[in-house]
């Protein structure tokens, strides 16, 4: 080995014991950065942040809390909520139910052995429309009247196989056996009525009366009135008028009594002081139709005193 080559690895090992000693005293020089960026939150955002997450956790709390007191005040359940149970059936109430906007439902019933009441501050109204949603029926309860709007009302029987009364535009019918009247003016019809049977009760009278009109009754086979057990008494202002257009008139009793509103059929002085002493008469009827009294005598008197027939 030559004398140079002994010189460099001399030079080497020196420039290693050189770098260990720099190592070991610190003196090595590192690498240096140019930035350095602090990574998390500091200061007031996290502050900020840590605020805003306890605030969310105590509107949790809140909410849940609230939950769980709506629950059990409502009363939730699986079938529904409170007195409401929802079912296959439909919908059951319980107890008072209000409602402040319209109800819309098909069918509305009570329970067994119990009625349905309903019940409003101020009316109850019930509607009913058709496809295109037009009112075709509407009845209102009030406090002062009971209004019912349709084309026909009808009121059934209990088994539903008889309507008991019924109205539209042209007529009222009423099904029922006995129309009963219990008011102390009984009934007042403003134009005719048809009917084929007028009763008063047992114990009461039947009274037929125009205060201010005509009385009429009219019949294609006839009019009968019948007192069973008590009088008939017809009066009127003015006349009295029996007529038959193709039969008789036929009075059937026991005694018949006219009044002596009767005018006697006297002409002549002589016969007023004769008539003064006179008992019995002698009804007699002018061909006008006028009645009048005649003395009695051995023979008919009618024709004698028929100047009545020539009163107007």
């Amino acid at each position: 080995m030559d004398e140079s080559t002994s010189l460099d690895i001399e030079a080497l090992k020196m420039n290693e014991e050189q770098y260990v000693l720099e190592a070991q005293s610190g003196h090595l020089q590192q690498p240096r950065c140019d930035a350095v960026y602090p990574v998390g939150l500091y200061g007031w955002r996290k502050r900020f942040l840590y605020f805003f997450l306890s605030l969310l956790l105590v509107i949790m709390i809140v909410n849940l809390a609230l939950t769980v007191w709506i629950v059990k005040v409502m009363n939730f359940t699986v079938d529904g909520m409170g007195n409401l149970q929802v079912n296959g059936e439909g919908i059951r109430l319980e107890g008072i139910s209000e409602f402040l906007l319209p109800l819309y439902v098909k069918e509305i019933q009570s329970r067994r052995a119990s009625p349905l009441v309903v019940w409003s501050d101020r009316n109850v109204t019930v509607n009913a429309r058709n496809d295109q949603g037009q009112l075709t029926g509407q009845l209102t309860v009030g406090p002062d009247s009971v209004e019912a709007q349709c084309q026909r009302f009808e009121v059934w029987s209990r088994d539903g196989g008889k309507v008991l009364f019924s109205v539209d535009e042209k007529k009222i019918s009423v099904g029922t056996d006995t129309v009963r009247v219990t008011g102390s003016d009984g009934g007042v019809f403003g134009h005719s009525v048809e009917t084929p049977h007028i009763q008063a009760d047992a114990s009461q009278d039947l009274k037929l009366e125009s205060p201010t009109r005509t009385l009429t009754m009219e019949a294609p086979r006839g009019v009968e009135v019948t007192a069973a057990r008590g009088k008939l008494k017809a009066t009127c202002r003015k006349d009295l008028e029996l007529q038959s257009t193709e039969g008789e008139i036929f009075l059937d009793a026991n005694t018949i009594r006219l009044g002596s509103f009767l005018p006697l059929g006297v002409y002549s002085p002589s016969s007023d002081a004769a008539s003064q002493k006179q008992t019995v008469y002698e009804l007699c009827i002018c061909p006008n139709g006028k009645l009048y009294l005649s003395p009695a005598g051995s023979s008919s008197s009618c024709y004698s005193t028929s100047n009545v027939c020539l009163w107007n």
